[in-house]
């Protein structure tokens, strides 16, 4: 009888650890289909779409890192306010381009003008880039002059913290500059705009009145140089502002008017004459100056720099339209400069 207990209870025993054994199967079944579940679910959840960006072009940034020469410090903000593209100023240096493979110098500088954007007439401050293809830098001066300065003057490029720099295309930055023969060069400006706050008036005022300056010895019969005169003569009351021609202008009847028009007193009459004549002189000795340097440089000019001015092309480039940037096709003009005039073409 014990052993037959004895047996029952072992067989009891093993029946139950089936049991247990096949309970333990069922939930791992269980378990899987549901984590099969979650996984379909998982799976089945919408996933991201991955973001693409444009790559840069190798020049994107070209005109902007030619300075706008004699733009306001405090209008910088609003050249730079649009996205312009210059992309027909990037394509010009691609093979079959028009500046492809040559040596060019590039300088920027901004037109303010009264155009049409989304749907209202604004003036606007246009940036616009001057291509100078050269052998040898147009010039290493800048011109200061304005209707508000006495004098002009003729200033080295160094005395106002510019010069003419290599442009690195953006697939050659990662490269020794010194090891790169680079054909396009910049005007840049290294003055900080940080420290424009401890610049005097008179210096901050001159970077506004800055003109990338060209002489061209070829042409100097077919300049004009002026006969005139910025006259500011010291008065007690005001300080007589004008502007006196030699050839058009008769001194007596120039004073006269001035008196009848209570800009000069009767008494500074001879004063006025005196002071006028010296402001004559000192520009005739400025005018005969720049015949005699011209005809000097011609008579030592190697006929190659003589054949490198002769051949010098100026193209001025306009940004294109784009949707998020204003129309400026119908203001576009060839003028450069007083000292550039006009340019070749206009793009």
């Amino acid at each position: 009888m014990r052993k037959g207990g004895k047996r029952k209870s072992t067989s009891q025993k093993q029946e139950t650890e089936v049991k247990a054994s096949s309970s333990s199967q069922e939930n791992q079944k269980e378990n899987h289909k549901l984590a099969s579940k979650a996984k379909r679910a998982k799976s089945s959840k919408p996933q991201p779409q991955p973001e693409y960006f444009e790559d840069k072009r190798n020049l994107e940034d070209l005109w902007k890192a030619a300075f706008p020469v004699g733009t306001e410090w405090d209008q910088l903000d609003s050249v730079y306010q649009f996205n312009w593209n210059f992309s027909n100023l990037e394509e010009a240096f691609e093979e079959g381009g028009k500046l492809y493979g040559k040596k060019v110098y590039l300088f920027g500088c901004t037109e303010p003008q009264l155009v049409r954007y989304k749907g209202e007439n604004k003036v606007i401050c246009i940036p616009v880039v001057v291509a100078v293809v050269s052998p040898f830098p147009p010039s290493d001066k800048i011109g200061i002059n304005s209707v508000q300065r006495e004098a002009e003057e003729i200033v080295p490029m160094k005395q106002m913290k510019m010069d003419w720099v290599p442009y690195i295309p953006l697939e050659n930055r990662d490269s020794q500059v010194d090891r790169l023969q680079s054909q396009m060069f910049i005007l840049s400006c290294t003055q900080r705009r940080v420290a424009l706050k401890q610049m005097n008036i008179d210096r901050l005022k001159k970077y506004e009145y800055c003109l990338p300056y060209f002489y061209q010895p070829l042409k100097e019969d077919e300049l004009e140089q002026s006969t005139e005169v910025q006259i500011i003569f010291p008065a007690e009351q005001k300080p007589v502002f004008c502007e006196f021609d030699w050839e058009l202008d008769e001194l007596d009847e120039f004073t006269d008017q001035l008196i009848e028009a209570d800009e000069l007193d009767k008494d500074k009459k001879d004063a006025f004459k005196e002071f006028v004549k010296e402001k004559v002189r000192e520009a005739k000795k400025v005018n005969r100056q720049a015949r005699e340097a011209c005809k000097k440089a011609l008579e030592e000019m190697s006929e190659e720099t003589k054949a490198a001015f002769e051949n010098m092309r100026f193209s001025k480039f306009y940004p294109i339209p784009t949707p998020d940037t204003p129309d400026v096709s119908n203001v576009k003009a060839p003028f450069i400069n007083r000292y550039y005039g006009k340019a070749h073409e206009v793009l």
